[in-house]
């Protein structure tokens, strides 16, 4: 769901800024809402004509917003292992999206299918983990993966196993998020 206050007008301003001085393009933002030294957690996600780009972020609230959003706006700009490193020429066609956090609850399950039925379609952010194995998808990864059983199958292979994998001592995790997103040629 898109957040109706008003703190993406503040958040998504920091992230740009944050990039392009990253690219050593001068740029700056309001940073001094008193809400943005609170503790938050965010996915900063990148997109290029309404493809992936870079997505990076944290699950746990473990420092001030306006740190999280900063750092995780650079490195889906830089760092994203899936992606070579933004580049300044193509900051102007990149749109952000931040997607903020609420604190991670584990699920109690007996079976795969008893997780899959309590998933919220659309609503929930999953975080799968199992022996050293994490990953994560953002509420938003429902829209191209609308199906529980197959948002459950890709997220297992994110996280490195089998997309049929099951196994005792799955630990499942749901959040949701408020995001907020540029709009096509608001980033200048």
């Amino acid at each position: 769901m898109m957040a109706t206050d008003n703190r993406g007008d503040i958040l998504l301003p920091i992230a740009r800024a944050a990039i392009s001085r990253a690219l050593h393009i001068p740029r700056t933002a309001d940073e001094t809402a008193p809400w943005l030294a609170e503790n938050g957690a965010c996915f900063v996600t990148l997109t290029q004509y309404g493809q992936l780009r870079g997505c990076i972020g944290s699950l746990v609230a473990h420092c001030a917003l306006l740190d999280d959003v900063k750092s995780n706006a650079v490195s889906a700009a830089l760092r994203d292992p899936r992606f070579m490193p933004l580049t300044a020429a193509e900051l102007e066609n990149t749109r952000i999206e931040i997607s903020l956090l609420t604190a991670a609850q584990p699920m109690a399950f007996s079976s795969e299918s008893d997780a899959l039925a309590q998933l919220r379609p659309l609503e929930d952010g999953v975080i799968f983990e199992f022996d050293g194995y994490r990953s994560t998808f953002l509420p938003q990864v429902w829209e191209q993966l609308p199906d529980p059983t197959q948002f459950m199958a890709h997220l297992k292979h994110k996280a490195g196993l089998s997309p049929d994998f099951w196994a005792e001592g799955i630990k499942l995790s749901r959040y949701t998020v408020m995001k907020w997103q540029e709009k096509e040629h608001s980033n200048g």
